[in-house]
């Protein structure tokens, strides 16, 4: 199979995850891409999130790739993590580990709880993420691992010097929270309730990925044009004091060129730059700043998208304090007020992404605005106006 074929193969995974998955379509894509890059991506949200069932199904398309899975706790023993020692060699005098479905034979992991790492597991846990080496118990040679990706996840932020340092190897970082649509989590509870459907599973080879990640990826252009928009970037993002590493922005381009290949190109176009959204901020409360600057980049024509952002999540806000009134007071603020202003910025939101298309111009910005407007429309529905979540999608 080429190259274009295996491309082909991972956006059939990521469409078909999308599926299963609500409101999950960036989040796949993003650890598609990390993947093709040979890079570590980390989940960070609350508990029933669908983190761990997602990063299975993704990681569960790899044909013939040996997979590993560990939750990891403060008492994590580094020996269960790379590998048991082998009591029948002990026996016989000989300090031997047993390396057989362990991080040192893994093609692809998912590290739950990524953060609790044991003080003890700490460095060979950053061996492998950042060298893909092991050191043995015993100080023999080092190993040598065939790791290509983790999905790491957490509910929480590092908190300490040990897990901020495996923080800061997780190149990819990705928020992930509970439903926002009421539409999708009616779905969701009928899904508890009805026989899943049977879906395709498409999958791609190990060798294929490999393949990928070793020739095809590295091969796709980077023009000079991209170049300038990174520096321009990272200017802008210095002006509001957020600082990405230099290590972090180098390593930042092969998921540039990760993207491009998903998507079937072979140079990097400003599409792509969009997947920096996910790399250049260390807290969640710099995300939003980081996006914006962006989704300018992506698209110099975004900025009307992201002041109707703005306007809707200010609805938000404002549903939210109403909560506790009657649902009389909520009704006529609805009528009066939220469904007017959610109504002109769909239409403005088409609009834009008409124009952006016409143009042959990106639509990240305003798809990202549509999604938002499209959740809080659907909550003013059900929460101000007593629609049945299960008959919201039909009015949107």
């Amino acid at each position: 199979m080429g190259a274009q074929d295996t491309a082909g193969r991972l956006r059939a995974i990521t469409a078909e995850l999308s599926g299963l998955f609500y409101e999950r379509d960036d989040v796949i894509r993003t650890l598609t891409v990390a993947m093709l890059a040979g890079q570590h991506a980390l989940l960070l949200g609350p508990p029933g999130t669908a983190k761990s069932e997602l990063a299975r199904e993704l990681t569960g398309r790899i044909g013939s790739a040996n997979y590993w899975e560990i939750l990891l706790s403060k008492f994590t023993a580094p020996t269960r993590m790379f590998g048991p020692i082998d009591v029948g060699a002990l026996s016989r005098g000989e300090y031997r580990q047993i390396f057989d479905g362990r991080a040192t034979t893994a093609h692809i992991a998912f590290i739950d709880e990524i953060f609790k790492c044991s003080t003890a597991a700490l460095n060979e846990t950053l061996g492998l993420l950042n060298e893909r080496i092991y050191h043995p118990e015993n100080g023999g040679e080092p190993i040598h691992c065939p790791l290509i990706s983790a999905i790491t996840a957490s509910n929480e932020l590092p908190t300490g010097d040990d897990s901020a340092a495996i923080y800061d190897r997780l190149l990819v970082r990705l928020e992930v929270g509970y439903l926002a649509d009421p539409s999708n989590f009616a779905g969701l509870v009928r899904s508890a309730v009805s026989a899943p459907a049977v879906t395709a599973r498409t999958t791609v080879e190990l060798s294929e990925l490999q393949q990928a990640v070793n020739d095809a990826v590295p091969a796709v252009e980077v023009p000079d044009a991209i170049v300038d928009a990174v520096c321009t970037l990272r200017a802008a993002l210095r002006r509001k004091e957020l600082i990405a590493s230099d290590r972090r922005w180098r390593q930042s381009v092969r998921l540039l060129q990760a993207s491009a290949f998903l998507d079937g190109r072979d140079a990097v176009d400003r599409n792509d730059l969009s997947v920096l959204t996910h790399v250049l901020w260390d807290s969640p409360a710099e995300r939003p700043t980081v996006e914006r600057e962006v989704l300018h980049l992506v698209n110099p024509d975004a900025k009307e998208a992201l002041d109707l952002a703005d306007a809707i999540e200010e609805l938000e806000a404002e549903l939210d304090a109403k909560a506790g009134q009657s649902r009389e007071a909520l009704a006529d603020w609805a009528i009066r007020e939220a469904m007017t202003k959610l109504n002109m910025a769909g239409k403005k939101l088409e609009r834009l992404r008409g124009e952006a298309e016409t143009a042959d111009r990106s639509t990240t910005a305003v798809e990202r605005v549509i999604i938002l407007q499209r959740a809080v429309h659907a909550r003013v529905l059900t929460e101000a106006l007593g629609v049945d979540a299960s008959l919201v999608q039909a009015q949107l």
